[in-house]
């Protein structure tokens, strides 16, 4: 209290906790017990009948989730069960994660004992599978791929576009038909493409093609570029729709020249996910276009090489070259397929608002 008989008040600043976050002190003893539990579950996996990486994986889990029960002891219930199903679910996500960073790194360790300079670049034409790593290539199929998957882009693109327009503007009566057959065509089974394209295109023309291969493609391609461009189409707001009615635009226009601008990005990236779904695609090729061991430019010449068939050959022979440069082809695909997700992932950002 002051001498004039005003009261004196003490501001203090608020400042906002972040309790989800543990004090460094506490990381360091949480690392330190982690690596301590790692070294005993070798240790028990080491002296009992459990063995290898999976044996080490589940006593180290067992570890982690008896430490969490004695720790969440005298904590309260809610907190006890929140940190075992926490802990639970974790080892649930390593679980479903590790796979795929074991095939990863199986592709890595045994793909890059067949690339070289000019891997990318040469064909096998006057290479046989068991000749030395440092001749052939896989450029034959490289560009086989790319021209069977520039093809279905071509055919498959329009058509998605048009029947994700057609279920998100239109509406008209067949939405209900054209939506089920879209679904329907998710489900259909890769070979059941190439045999369909098989008993029709190549019954016809009495060979093998590029062209086939790309049909069959285009088959598997639909469904994925269809329902994407639906979903991107429906986030486009009413707002937009209902002002460019408001000027005088027909419902084609105001599709045409408001709406698909709009989600160009999103329609992108629903090609280059169609693009990512085929493109590793074996069965319905085997029916279709076959393979090849030379460079081929012309989709309508005969059978040509692709990846997946390149791959599906190197393996059947079985020997050990044979084997590293259907590995090596197998590290190219992973990185294609890598790199159209992340550009799908990229460009599909674009339309965040």
């Amino acid at each position: 209290m002051s001498t004039t008989g005003e009261l004196a008040v003490d501001v203090i600043e608020a400042v906002p906790t972040q309790p989800w976050h543990k004090p460094r002190a506490a990381q360091r003893r949480d690392v330190l017990t982690y690596l301590a539990l790692a070294v005993a579950a070798y240790a028990i996996v080491m002296v009992t009948g459990v063995a290898g990486p999976d044996g080490w994986a589940l006593v180290f889990f067992v570890e982690i989730l008896l430490l969490t029960i004695l720790r969440s002891r005298g904590i309260g219930r809610a907190k006890s069960t929140n940190a075992i199903v926490s802990t639970v679910i974790g080892a649930g996500a390593v679980v479903a994660f590790a796979p795929w960073m074991s095939i990863f790194v199986s592709l890595i360790t045994k793909g890059f004992h067949g690339l070289y300079v000019g891997y990318l670049f040469n064909d096998m034409r006057v290479t046989t599978p068991d000749d030395e790593l440092n001749m052939g290539g896989v450029g034959h199929a490289l560009i086989g791929s790319m021209l069977m998957v520039l093809i279905a882009t071509a055919i498959t693109l329009p058509l998605g576009i048009l029947s994700g327009v057609y279920l998100t503007e239109v509406r008209g009566r067949l939405t209900k038909v054209v939506r089920f057959v879209i679904q329907s065509m998710s489900g259909v089974p890769s070979i059941v493409a190439g045999l369909f394209i098989y008993t029709t295109v190549i019954a016809l023309t009495g060979s093998f093609s590029g062209f086939a291969g790309a049909l069959a493609l285009s088959v598997l391609m639909l469904p994925t570029v269809a329902r994407t461009a639906e979903e991107v189409l429906k986030l486009v707001p009413e707002d937009l729709r209902a002002a460019s009615y408001a000027l005088g635009a027909r419902q084609w226009r105001s599709s045409l020249m408001v709406v698909l601008p709009t989600v160009r990005s999103g329609l992108t990236t629903a090609a280059i996910l169609g693009v990512a779904r085929v493109v590793g695609e074996t069965a319905p090729l085997l029916l279709t276009s076959l393979s090849n061991n030379a460079f081929k430019f012309n989709p309508f010449d005969g059978p040509i090489a692709s990846m997946p068939m390149y791959i599906f050959g190197l393996l059947q022979i079985g020997t050990e070259y044979s084997l590293n440069r259907a590995w090596s082809g197998s590290l190219v695909l992973m990185l294609i397929v890598l790199a159209l997700f992340v550009t799908a992932r990229r460009l599909g950002g674009k339309d965040k608002r």
